[in-house]
């Protein structure tokens, strides 16, 4: 019998805490810096996107989606976020066909996911732009 998601999740987000924070010293040094085993963080991952609320079936909130694989398994981050979009909530969720585990984000591993938040994609503005693309509501 396979292992379960809750059996694996720690050492999975483990080794993405360990990917982002060496992509994100990287990338502070020189945006275009490129890692020969894990890329850039521009290109670190699949997505990233707004998931409105009741998407899927017993999810109230909408939260921004950073996709990093997809498939059997698949891993994201998740950041739920106040009107102005600063975070109040980060989400580590692993999935493996029918079972899935989540972890909730505090100290170190949180503020290393705010800082790459805000750095990719709310001080650009595409947070605003990927919410008013998903629910039709214009941001004022």
């Amino acid at each position: 019998m396979s292992e379960k998601c809750e059996d694996r999740i720690d050492a999975e987000l483990r080794r993405e805490i360990e990917n982002l924070e060496k992509l994100l010293k990287l990338a502070y040094r020189n945006p275009e810096a490129y890692d020969d085993n894990l890329g850039n963080l521009n290109e670190y991952g699949l997505d990233f996107s707004y998931i409105p609320p009741n998407t899927w079936e017993e999810q109230k909130e909408g939260y921004f989606r950073y996709q990093l694989s997809w498939g059997g398994p698949s891993d994201e981050f998740r950041f739920y976020v106040n009107p102005d979009f600063s975070v109040y909530r980060i989400e580590y969720v692993f999935l493996d066909w029918y079972d899935g585990a989540k972890r909730e984000l505090h100290g170190d591993d949180h503020d290393l996911l705010e800082e790459i938040y805000n750095y990719m994609w709310n001080e650009t503005g595409l947070t605003k732009i990927l919410f008013e693309e998903a629910t039709g509501v214009k941001y004022a």
